[in-house]
């Protein structure tokens, strides 16, 4: 663990800065694994979330994996720290496949996704010209929401699965359920994740019935991994954003505010009394501009606004962001009034989405409930 450096408590921190709340993020993985091994399917976690070795190694059932990344930067920095079983979940493009040739001649076994027989037969080219295989999923597109083959086009799936397996490069399936983050209720999250299941398990048994092997199917998304019904045929589970939650989350019902372990911290730097505003040095630049929720019938805007110690002022919204400055009002129309806050002040800002608000920083200071005190600091990195 990095120790925490001076500063050494909330009080002061310089800001705007990232915090997280170890307690929570422990509960949160604890539900999830727990959920997993009542499957009996593996879990392997998405890192795109906190791109923190420190995390990751909380999150990971092995120091080894297994673990999933969206970019081959974080590929690099998670396999230097000796995480071997990666998982890049993205759509691979020819020019990134020397990047992955050298991770895997480096010791990792990571794996690449593709979705049309022109990115597989990239793959099997390169695995050729390198005399060793290069593994890969084959997406589906379980829900119109992004890439992937359709689950009933027969033909394209073993056509990718021949020009892959000519190259010893097929490994299994893939799939994400996006659209999990539309849903109106836990009813139809759960519907949603017995569809991705479906697609899945379906391709993989078309792949098999046609002589192929398919030894992997994975599915997942936070909101379908919680409330899956059944993982039959399904041999491992991805999912990432359940690490911190956010309120998304917690707007689909998939998590409460409480479980949410990431906040920015902020200052009071003015008011505007005559408006209702007090002024925050927490703009887009420390929250993202993600405004996740305003599909949701509650609107938080650009975050809850919490305490010091992390208790949630009824009502109180960061309401609008410019570069630098962040505007906190009353929820309109709700009643509550405007907390006598002095400069100086330190506030939380609970955000909308977590993978993107914690993007916009650096390192995590990290404490735990009823503490003002930091008890480390765990760096992040960025880039692709």
């Amino acid at each position: 663990m990095t120790e925490a450096r001076a500063p050494s408590t909330v009080d002061t921190l310089d800001t705007p800065c990232l915090l997280l709340d170890e307690t929570r993020m422990m509960r949160n993985i604890e539900r999830l694994n727990a959920l997993m091994a009542g499957h009996g399917v593996r879990l392997r976690p998405h890192l795109k979330t906190p791109k923190s070795i420190e995390v990751a190694r909380r999150l990971m059932s092995t120091a080894q994996g297994p673990a999933a990344v969206s970019t081959l930067q974080e590929a690099e920095q998670f396999a230097a720290a000796g995480v071997t079983d990666l998982l890049y979940a993205v759509g691979v493009s020819p020019a990134k496949l020397d990047r992955v040739l050298a991770l895997r001649q480096r010791g990792a076994d990571l794996t690449v996704v593709v979705d049309s027989v022109e990115a597989a037969l990239a793959v099997a080219r390169k695995a050729r010209e390198a005399g060793a295989p290069i593994p890969a999923l084959i997406e589906i597109d379980c829900d119109g929401h992004r890439a992937g083959v359709q689950p009933g086009d027969t033909a394209q799936l073993l056509a990718i699965a021949r020009a892959l397996h000519e190259a010893a490069c097929l490994r299994g399936v893939m799939t994400h359920a996006g659209e999990s983050y539309g849903c109106d209720s836990v009813e139809a999250i759960a519907d949603m994740a017995e569809q991705e299941r479906l697609a899945a398990v379906g391709c993989a048994e078309a792949i098999r019935a046609a002589g192929l092997p398919c030894p992997v199917v994975s599915v997942g998304s936070t909101p379908t991994a919680h409330f899956a019904r059944s993982l039959e045929g399904v041999t491992e589970v991805r999912a990432g954003v359940y690490v911190f939650f956010d309120l998304v989350m917690a707007g689909l019902g998939v998590c409460a505010v409480d479980d949410i372990a990431a906040t920015v911290l902020t200052t009071v730097i003015g008011h505007q009394r005559d408006k209702g505003w007090i002024l925050v040095d927490a703009g887009w630049m420390a929250m993202s501009r993600d405004r996740g929720t305003a599909r949701q019938p509650v609107d938080q805007l650009y975050g809850l606004v919490c305490d010091a110690g992390g208790t949630v002022y009824p009502d109180l919204l960061l309401a609008e962001t410019n570069q630098e400055q962040g505007i906190i009002k009353v929820r309109e129309g709700s009643g509550a009034a405007l907390p006598d806050l002095p400069l100086g002040a330190k506030l939380r800002i609970v955000p909308n989405h977590a993978c993107a608000t914690c993007a916009q920083h650096d390192s995590y200071e990290v404490v735990r409930p009823g503490s003002p005190e930091v008890v480390a600091h765990w760096e992040r990195f960025r880039g692709w």
